[in-house]
């Protein structure tokens, strides 16, 4: 059951927390990558326009990020970790299925906001909760591995859309149904709850090193958000998809689906690069991302087929990268802050791009491509000075 305490076989506590919230994380991305695999075509049909979509995808992600440091903060403040995290994953969880209630594009974006928050609420806590692993396992493998858990759901749940849709269902039968992920989920949440009620008893070494948050850190923000302005959103990709007749509709959840597989491998293979040797990795994980926009907006369907290939870079830099990034700058007392307010600088670029992707994008599929590559080559000198700071001290 759920609620149950599990006994625990492995040799190592902390590797046995990253897998059970790696399981968590699991259902939860089948959950809302379901979602988004659908999100675009779907509020298409309820009336959105490219720029409705984009735009909304874009804020819902600034939210998402704006959130967390607010989220952090408080959970620095109260220490109330997993009553944080539960409520996060709940409302992160419930706002998909929801989806499938709704009646115009109005209250989709609504949801899609819910989604986004519920899961910026959450986010930092178990991050940092994470951290403490860190000292034993290394930073790179650890998000590494929690999230190839992480991306396996997200792969997961836009095949089950797309069979779904391919079997003849729409796309409110597609959402309903990623109701028994969610609820997985939250019952998973639970036994790590139970098993593991102070994750801080699993830290071994200094898994903090910082005394606070320094140049290096606010550096490594800035070239985060150049990255997240050139990552395109994939409601974008797949409205583009359906609007350019590359592929019937019920087969966009699919690319995804390849997207994130790929993702899985990359996180893999970046997160063990990266405890060996921390700025080539995480340099030529940017450069690579940066081949997505032209790969995905201006080719044909065997190209956009290898471009989903880089936008799995892109995630796993998103999200194996930059998290053990943060965990080498932690300070203690702050590491939910410093996760949060981290990502809030996130989210101003990821909105930013968003908005100038979704009005580029009915003007000119050339000058969106240039700007999306270019902001993310940006990012390039500002890692480099980062870590060059990071190395001093500062």
């Amino acid at each position: 059951m759920p609620g149950a305490r599990l006994t625990v076989g492995s040799s190592s506590p902390a590797f046995t927390f990253v897998l059970i919230m790696g399981v968590v994380n699991l259902f939860s991305d089948m959950t809302y990558e379901g979602g988004a695999a659908m999100n675009g075509q779907y509020m298409a049909t309820l009336g959105a326009s490219a720029a409705v979509i984009s735009i909304t995808a874009g804020a819902g992600e600034f939210l998402g990020y704006v959130v967390r440091s607010v989220s952090g903060y408080v959970t620095d403040k109260t220490g109330r970790y997993w009553l944080i995290t539960f409520a996060g994953y709940a409302i992160n969880l419930l706002a998909v299925p929801a989806m499938a209630l709704v009646g115009n594009w109005q209250m989709a974006a609504l949801l899609v906001f819910a989604e986004r928050i519920g899961r910026a609420i959450r986010k930092p806590t178990v991050e940092a909760m994470l951290s403490y692993t860190t000292g034993k396992h290394g930073r790179g493998w650890v998000y590494a591995v929690n999230t190839a858990l992480d991306e396996t759901g997200a792969t997961l749940g836009p095949l089950i859309v797309a069979l779904v849709l391919l079997l003849g269902g729409d796309y409110r039968a597609g959402y309903a149904l990623l109701l028994i992920s969610s609820a997985l989920a939250l019952g998973f949440v639970v036994v790590a709850r139970v098993n593991f009620p102070l994750p801080s008893r699993l830290e071994e070494g200094r898994t903090a090193p910082a005394r606070s948050l320094g140049v290096a850190y606010y550096l490594y923000m800035a070239a985060a958000s150049c990255f997240a302005v050139g990552l395109l959103s994939y409601e974008l990709v797949a409205y583009h998809l359906s609007q350019a007749k590359l592929m019937a509709d019920a087969w966009i959840p699919v690319l995804l689906a390849l997207a994130t597989g790929c993702s899985v491998l990359a996180g893999l293979v970046l997160g063990k690069l990266y405890d060996r040797a921390a700025l080539p990795t995480l340099l030529s994980a940017v450069a690579l991302s940066s081949l997505l926009s032209p790969l995905v907006v201006l080719g044909s369907l065997p190209v956009v087929l290898v471009g989903m290939a880089f936008l799995g870079i892109g995630y796993a830099t998103q999200d194996t990268l930059l998290k053990a990034v943060i965990a080498g700058l932690l300070p203690e007392g702050k590491r939910n802050l410093a996760f949060g307010l981290f990502y809030a600088g996130y989210g101003v670029g990821w909105l930013v791009g968003s908005v100038a992707m979704g009005l580029l994008y009915d003007q000119s599929h050339v000058a969106l491509v240039a700007v999306a590559a270019a902001a993310q080559l940006a990012s390039l000198p500002l890692f480099a000075l980062a870590a060059r700071h990071q190395q001093r001290g500062g």
